[in-house]
């Protein structure tokens, strides 16, 4: 399939679940597929610099992230729709909401970790993609806890994706600078 079909096709499903519910990116009234939209770019970019990349792969599970937390969707219907090798990708990128919410993170990276590498890509794109200025509700404790989560996806999941760490970790020194600066 022709990546622009497999952009087309994912896009419109993950459009489609989140706007059930006419979900938002947190502190804006933009719409979720504009979120999903920006992994995607980051996914796209990262594969010209990579070697046995996946890109249709990894493209799916950019703009399908999600969905399993987020909205209606299930397993079984990512499955069906975009085969059992994306419904476990997005399933590993899901935390899992009956552990603390401190454990949540570490519990996603390491079924991350067991995965093929796009989707350890899509992590890190994910991440790339939220430190933006945080939203105004959050204070300075939550600021901080957000950043250090950066760090810590970042430095577990080492070696995945050159180009998206360096992106990363870039990002992390500007969120560092912002938080600095207000």
């Amino acid at each position: 399939m022709e990546i622009q079909t497999t952009y087309q096709k994912t896009i419109l499903f993950a459009a489609f679940k989140h706007s059930e519910k006419n979900q938002t990116i947190p502190g804006t009234n933009l719409p979720y597929v504009v979120h999903l939209s920006n992994v995607a770019i980051e996914i796209m970019t990262a594969y010209q610099y990579a070697a046995d990349f996946e890109l249709d792969f990894a493209l799916k599970l950019a703009l399908l992230h999600d969905t399993l937390e987020d909205t209606s969707a299930t397993f079984d219907e990512i499955a069906t729709v975009f085969g059992v090798d994306v419904a476990h990708g997005v399933s590993a990128l899901t935390k899992n909401e009956a552990l603390p919410k401190s454990e949540r993170m570490l519990d996603s990276l390491n079924r991350i970790k067991k995965l093929p590498r796009e989707v350890w890509a899509v992590k890190l794109a994910d991440r790339i993609t939220n430190l933006q200025e945080p939203p105004n509700h959050w204070d300075a404790q939550k600021k901080e806890q957000y950043k250090q989560e950066a760090i810590q996806i970042l430095q577990f999941l080492k070696g995945g994706n050159n180009y998206l760490e360096e992106r990363l970790n870039g990002k992390i020194i500007d969120y560092q600078n912002y938080i600095d600066a207000n």
